[in-house]
């Protein structure tokens, strides 16, 4: 008798089936020790930024530059060092970072190291000259806009029209999106606390990471779902259309930008223009967009990033089991799409207290052949 379904024939046990990757993924940059990295962005000339939240990794600068694949506090040592968490004058706990399309860059600024309730001086947002390294611009956000369980996530940018968008990420209270008039310094909230910026749970979604349940489990034992509202954020090639998502979700939404901007137009006028996207294939950390008309987004669940088409129709661009917890991207004008992987998910507060990262953390990219959208 035989054991095999086939008859005699064994399996060649070198060529097992296994999980195959997609795209060509090319790693730029590994970080063999130090903080987790989140935001990554390279400027129209190749230079790369990349920002470290203090989620409790010690963090010797929460913004730098990587020169020769050292990373330099930027701007400057001085601004790395804040005197507390209400530092109007220093970088407190950065998010993200963002080059702008005239080639600016822009730090995002929690002003909330650990989560914690923010303080006036904290939640800010800075604008680099990248021409000669120096702060050309500091908005500080007050505490009607950054309230004080505000996570400032993720911004991006309108230039003809001088403003900025930005995500309001809490995972303990409302949600939203956050414009900025980036010439007068003015600032207001607008869907807050719309359902469409809301982290969903259980049963209505179980986010999945590595195969696993993803939820906080915490040392002795209860579990909490992740409720972290809204996060990914893009702009559609034409500024017509803002996108974002909440990081515990499957579906991504987008409104009007036209009606963020009108202070006339009420709330409910707003919310009446977003729109629901769709599944988007699983949840995201982070979205963006380039000038042919596509958007991204990462997707933790499958270790992938996926690409939406001017269509409609999804594709995977990129999946490789390397790509765990891909985190932020950012396209350049070299024609690639950059991202981090950082294994956000591992950290202990979702396994237990038992920090499972492992080195290193990845910088990688992979070739579109577009540009970043340029609103200028």
């Amino acid at each position: 008798m035989t054991n095999s379904f086939f008859g005699d024939a064994q399996p060649d046990r070198e060529h097992r089936a296994v999980d195959e990757p997609v795209g060509n993924l090319e790693v730029v940059h590994t970080f063999d020790d130090g903080p987790m990295p989140t935001g990554v962005s390279i400027s129209h000339t190749g230079r790369i930024f990349l920002n470290y939240p203090k989620w409790g990794d010690e963090v010797p600068a929460t913004v730098v530059e990587l020169k020769h694949g050292r990373a330099t506090p930027y701007p400057d040592n001085a601004w790395n060092r804040p005197k507390g968490n209400a530092d109007a004058g220093s970088l407190v706990s950065v998010q993200s970072i963002v080059v702008d399309p005239k080639d600016r860059l822009w730090i995002l600024d929690t002003g909330s190291p650990l989560f914690e309730p923010t303080r006036k001086g904290g939640p800010k947002l800075i604008c680099v000259d990248l021409a000669t390294d120096t702060v050309m611009k500091a908005i500080i956000f007050e505490p009607d806009v950054a309230l004080p369980t505000t996570y400032l996530n993720d911004v991006r940018f309108d230039l003809r029209r001088n403003v900025a968008f930005i995500t309001d990420s809490s995972d303990s209270g409302p949600n939203g999106i956050i414009v900025v008039d980036i010439n007068t310094g003015e600032a207001w909230r607008r869907l807050h606390d719309h359902p469409s910026t809301k982290a969903l749970t259980p049963p209505d979604f179980v986010a999945m990471a590595e195969g696993r349940v993803f939820m906080e489990r915490h040392p002795d034992g209860p579990l909490s779902p992740v409720t972290m509202g809204a996060d990914g954020i893009a702009i559609s090639s034409d500024g017509a259309r803002l996108w974002y998502c909440p990081l515990a979700s499957r579906h991504w939404y987008s409104v009007s930008t036209d009606a963020l901007l009108d202070r006339s137009v009420s709330n409910e006028r707003v919310a009446a223009t977003v729109i629901d996207e769709g599944d988007k294939g699983g949840g995201s950390d982070g979205l963006e967009s380039d000038d042919a008309g596509r958007l991204y987004a990462t997707n933790y669940e499958h270790n992938a990033i996926l690409r939406r088409l001017p269509s409609g129709e999804l594709q995977t661009l990129v999946h490789d089991e390397r790509m765990l917890w891909p985190d932020t991207m950012s396209v350049a004008t070299d024609g690639y799409l950059y991202f981090t992987a950082n294994q956000l998910h591992r950290q202990g507060k979702y396994q237990g207290g038992e920090d499972r990262r492992v080195y290193p953390y990845l910088l990688c990219r992979v070739r579109i052949n577009a540009g970043p959208v340029l609103l200028k």
